[in-house]
């Protein structure tokens, strides 16, 4: 007894053998695939019983590409990107109106013929001849769903979707056999189910649930009838019935479906009346498409997310596989981001930088002891208009960031200090630090040593002039004191303390072994100095930056996500005099504008050559976050006489502008949490008094690219009143700019 497919119709031999007795008839074949004439032949050529098996008898449906939905810590959405605005939902969930209304359109007999519907080819041949044209194609609801799988499996790929979609004897015959194979395998409904998930309702919609929302703003299952109707008759031309653009012709077309259902008596004719009668009201949603539609300045925070799913191997050996993972979608991805922080960062640069301003701010602050990254945020937003950008200035050059990120000045300083006490130099170390000094030499360098060719270091002002023990000469940023500190346990230890500290420059290159390391001379990322920071309060273990909680696919199943690896970097010993330093620098150093008053806190300002770059790298035990302030193009602007947030500044320093930022953004991402104390040990106090100026001011061996810098600060206690600078101009010879000329030398100042 022959086989009976579910829904009617005929068995796969049987619709072959029709297939092949209709393929004689070359005239009706022709006319059902919308072919001219001239094409008999070739269908001659393949109307065979051999050529019809040799094409392949499975047909391989991808899987369809939807929306991928990124949320933050607590499961909210921050954004929706998709390279197809599709959410793919079942049959029970679509509108009973939009499966008749879309059935009437297309595919009137589709309850009752199998995957070739040959009255259909008849019917077509004959308008078609009346015509003297084509006027009238044939295929089936079936074999419009395969052309879509075809399509759909082309991508955005221009020339496999013509390829997909040409008007060819060889694609209609293999797309007849697979319509066959359909047909058999998945029946009526499903196939049903599956082309209205499939098509494309124009306006960037794809699949009845977006079409829906994009035009309605409600759900499929929700659609009245003459919104299923208008629905239904887009998907033979979207941009030309467009109820969008054109709503006289999106109601045309309307009505021509309402009166097909009330012919094949879906709907009663009076009900198609009413529908008909009744205006189109249409309740548009914008596409809202990529990180640029980021909840809370949230945008670089989700370009970051997408970075590292394209480039960790975690989601793909190869970069392919991972675009191809992405661009599919239906993922839900969970992130790290903490919208209280979120927020809170976003407060407090719209409250200190304005987005209009000559320069900008970046702003990241993580999770010590998780490397959990829970806020990201810049002045300048995500976009393409004017004072925006896409550039993330938080991050790497490989991850989306600046080319050669910011130089760091007096911030890299703690990282010099680490290593010279993990090589035993005492907290209690004492230099002479003179004023000004040539560049030691010759310096230990991981390979050959650094042979000085008669550069100078000096400090801040003529003020500055040792001895000097470790915790003032850090609360003030002496440069020749770090200088001489290099000079003793050499270079390699600073690089090898750096490596473990995961701070690398953002453009991917090695530190450069040269004594001006100290001066904090190399462009890094706020992301990499404040997860470098976040080492000290995590007692000397580093972790690495995680984004990504979790991610699920559309089905619900679990991928494997980045975890975050910990290592030890230093002691606990070292890393609490560290803290113990560094609390000095806001308790009574050049940090004391940026130091919080209800809890711990610890941190170091850095200033650059010509005031082209500002730092505050900070935290406390249970967060860390840096904030640099600077310009934000290749054009380097001299933050002197300056108007930032509205506030006029005669000159810019490290604790002073980038410090309240950081103090409010950790203030408000705080609130709320636990205050934890630091582990600090008793560092002795140095006993000298040369009458020097007790002022608190922080000299930065930053470097514009290599030049030392000034991280003066205004408005502390002997610094001279509010704003004022009471020392001269920095500078650095131009050799030094960009990371020195190799020998690190140069006339070092820098500020606090």
């Amino acid at each position: 007894m022959p086989k009976k497919r579910s829904g009617g119709g005929l068995t796969k031999a049987q619709q072959a053998a029709k297939f092949l007795g209709v393929a004689a008839l070359s005239g009706a074949v022709l006319a059902g695939i919308a072919l001219p004439a001239a094409g008999a032949l070739g269908l001659a050529a393949k109307g065979t019983v051999e050529g019809f098996d040799e094409i392949p008898a499975n047909l391989k449906t991808p899987p369809l590409s939807q929306r991928t939905t990124i949320l933050d810590a607590r499961s909210e959405p921050i954004a929706t990107v998709y390279s197809r605005d599709r959410t793919v939902v079942d049959l029970k969930d679509i509108s009973p109106y939009m499966q008749k209304a879309i059935v009437a359109i297309e595919d009137a007999r589709f309850y009752e013929h199998g995957a070739i519907d040959l009255k259909g080819i008849l019917r077509a041949a004959n308008r078609n001849a009346q015509s003297g044209g084509v006027s009238q194609g044939a295929s089936t609801l079936t074999q419009q769903y395969v052309k879509n799988v075809f399509v759909e499996e082309a991508g955005d790929d221009p020339t496999k979707v013509a390829q997909a979609t040409q008007q060819t004897l060889g694609r209609k015959v293999r797309e007849l056999k697979y319509a066959i194979q359909v047909e058999e395998e998945l029946g009526k409904k499903k196939i049903l189910e599956n082309y209205l998930n499939i098509t494309f309702f124009g306006q960037q919609a794809y699949g009845i649930e977006s079409a829906s929302k994009r035009y309605f703003s409600k759900s499929a299952k929700d659609l009245k009838l003459e919104e299923a109707a208008l629905l239904a008759g887009i998907v033979q031309s979207p941009s030309r019935y467009d109820p969008v653009n054109d709503a006289e012709e999106a109601t045309k077309r309307r009505n021509v479906v309402l009166q097909r259902m009330a012919d094949v008596r879906d709907v009663s004719q009076a009900e198609a009346d009413r529908a008909k009668a009744t205006p189109i009201k249409l309740n548009v949603s914008r596409p809202k498409n990529g990180c640029i539609t980021a909840v809370a300045g949230a945008g670089f925070f989700c370009d970051y997310v997408r970075e590292v799913f394209l480039s960790d191997p975690v989601f793909g050996k190869t970069k392919e596989d991972r675009a191809k993972v992405w661009n599919q979608g239906g993922l839900k991805i969970r992130t790290t981001l903490d919208p209280q922080a979120q927020e809170s960062v976003q407060a407090s640069i719209k409250d200190h930088v304005y987005q209009s301003d000559k320069i900008a701010t970046a702003v990241t602050l993580v999770e010590p002891g998780t490397g959990k990254v829970v806020a990201m945020g810049q002045s300048r937003p995500y976009g393409f208009k004017s004072n925006e950008t896409t550039i993330n200035f938080s991050a790497n050059k490989n991850m989306g960031g600046s080319a050669y990120g910011f130089p760091t000045g007096s911030t890299f300083k703690p990282f010099v200090a680490a290593a010279a006490i993990e090589q035993g130099i005492p907290a209690t170390k004492t230099y002479s630090a003179p004023y000004d000094m040539p560049y030691p030499s010759p310096v230990e360098t991981c390979d050959k040593p650094w042979i000085n060719t008669g550069d100078t270091v000096e400090n801040e002002n003529e003020a500055e002039v040792g001895p000097y023990a470790m915790k003032e000469a850090m609360a003030k940023s002496v440069n020749t004191y770090f200088v001489q500190m290099i000079s003793e346990i050499g270079i390699c230890p600073v690089t090898q303390m750096a490596s473990k500290l995961g701070v690398i420059q953002a453009d991917g290159q090695k530190l450069k072994e040269v004594p001006a390391i100290s001066l904090g001379t190399e462009g890094m990322s706020p992301l990499t100095m404040a997860n470098a920071y976040a080492t000290f309060a995590n007692r000397g273990t580093y972790c690495t930056p995680v984004f990504i909680e979790s991610v699920r696919t559309a089905q619900g199943k679990s991928l494997p996500v980045p975890k975050s690896t910990c290592s030890r970097a230093m002691s606990e010993r070292t890393a609490d005099t560290i803290n113990t330093l560094l609390k000095g620098v806001v308790d009574s150093g050049t940090g004391q504008q940026a130091g919080l008053t209800s809890r711990d806190n610890a941190g170091k300002t850095g200033t650059t050559d010509g005031r082209h770059n500002a730092w505050f790298v900070g935290y406390t035990p249970n967060m860390a976050g840096a904030v640099w302030v600077g310009a934000a193009g290749a054009k380097q602007v001299p933050m002197e006489n300056i108007t930032i947030g509205g506030v006029y500044h005669d000159k810019v320093f490290g604790g002073q502008v980038p410090g309240p930022i950081w103090k409010d953004a950790m203030s408000g991402a705080l609130d709320g949490k636990p205050a934890p104390g630091f582990n600090t040990v008793h560092i002795p106090e140095h006993n000298k008094d040369k009458g020097r100026d007790k002022g608190d001011r922080d000299r930065g061996d930053d470097g514009d690219g290599g030049d030392g810098g000034g991280d003066h600060e205004d408005g502390k206690p002997g610094d001279g009143g509010d704003g004022g600078d009471p020392w001269p101009d920095i500078s650095l010879p131009p050799d030094l700019i960009g990371g020195g000329n190799g020998n690190g030398g140069g006339r070092g100042r820098n500020g606090p």
